[in-house]
């Protein structure tokens, strides 16, 4: 019989965010047969804590599980609110390890992190970064999880790299570092390329503007298309030859990961979980972080070599179908049950 799950997170729903993970995961747990509860989706942070805390209490017989969504900057206290208050219960919770920053937040704060963590009934990496760091720090009870694609949703387009088309596709938050996608441009066109750039995602935090300001004083001309649906964005993804991301701080990007379903040559920066999802010069290129010469050597280096490009996506589109749901839902069922 399948069980009654309680998931906690951020549940929202707006032009400023893109889905959170909870709704993939929620879903797809959903269409196998679990019954799924979910908090909370208020905008107010506050009224947000107190529903997920409500929900947590008033669920408590009827729940078999509470999945805890667990990030490393202000989220971090609705999980460690939410796991004191499971184990008062005594209900089984699951922290799910999102943050790229849980490292340092193990380190930071060790009297919240160890009965959080501790407690739990296991915790769940969706990368062995994270995993191979909660370990090193004495936290044993990690079960690897990757994060899951439906792969079927993703056809992989063979592309040549005849010409330089750059798609990007995030939150516009200061940790994704969207301004170093700009200046990688900028850069392109200065050493005389011909390059496009796409960015695709919501403003989280007002750097969409602080990005635009910089594209229109060196005029540059860049496509900007607001957060989009998945099926939009990947119907996009046929008109750009290579995927960057930028950011200052990674786990396991979904993004990333779709980028690689779809045939298109990643690089990026070599950030928190990336090598561990990327081996560098086999299925993508990684580079330092905020680094404009080293990324834009890393796109004319695919531009330059297409045998290299074409083995790259091959390699990529292999490794990511072992993140398809088929298989990472058995994962799922032997913590679940």
């Amino acid at each position: 019989m399948k069980k009654n799950v309680l998931y906690i997170g951020n549940y929202l729903h707006d032009k400023r965010r893109n889905a959170s993970y909870m709704v993939t995961l929620g879903t797809l747990l959903s269409q196998e047969g679990y019954e799924l509860c979910y908090a909370s989706g208020y905008q107010s942070k506050v009224l947000r804590l107190l529903h997920m805390l409500y929900k947590v209490f008033v669920q408590r017989k009827q729940t078999d599980y509470v999945l805890i969504d667990t990030y490393s900057s202000q989220n971090f206290y609705y999980a460690v609110l939410v796991g004191k208050l499971c184990a008062v219960l005594q209900l089984p919770y699951i922290p799910i390890l999102h943050g790229g920053n849980l490292p340092e937040r193990l380190g930071r704060s060790p009297q919240l992190c160890k009965p959080l963590f501790h407690k739990a009934l296991v915790n769940v990496s969706p990368s062995l970064y994270l995993k191979t760091a909660f370990e090193a720090r004495g936290y044993p009870n990690v079960v690897y999880i990757p994060n899951t694609l439906q792969l079927e949703s993703y056809p992989f387009k063979q592309r040549s790299v005849e010409t330089i088309k750059l798609l990007w596709v995030r939150s516009f938050a200061e940790i994704y570092n969207p301004m170093l996608a700009i200046k990688v441009l900028k850069g392109l066109r200065d050493l005389g390329y011909i390059a496009d750039l796409c960015m695709v995602g919501p403003d989280s935090d007002g750097s969409l503007e602080q990005v635009q300001q910089y594209s229109a004083l060196h005029n540059l001309e860049v496509r900007f298309t607001g957060k989009l649906t998945k099926d939009q964005w990947i119907d996009l993804s046929n008109d750009y030859t290579m995927f960057i991301n930028t950011a200052h701080v990674d786990n396991a990007p979904v993004s990333v990961m779709e980028a690689m379903a779809l045939g298109l040559p990643i690089v990026s920066t070599n950030v928190g979980g990336m090598p561990y999802l990327i081996a560098h010069g086999i299925d993508g290129l990684l580079v330092d972080p905020d680094n404009i010469e080293q990324m834009a050597a890393a796109i004319l280096k695919l531009y330059d070599n297409d045998v290299l490009a074409k083995t790259i996506v091959v390699n990529a589109r292999l490794k990511v179908e072992q993140f398809d749901w088929e298989i990472v839902k058995k994962q799922w069922f032997e913590v679940l049950g």
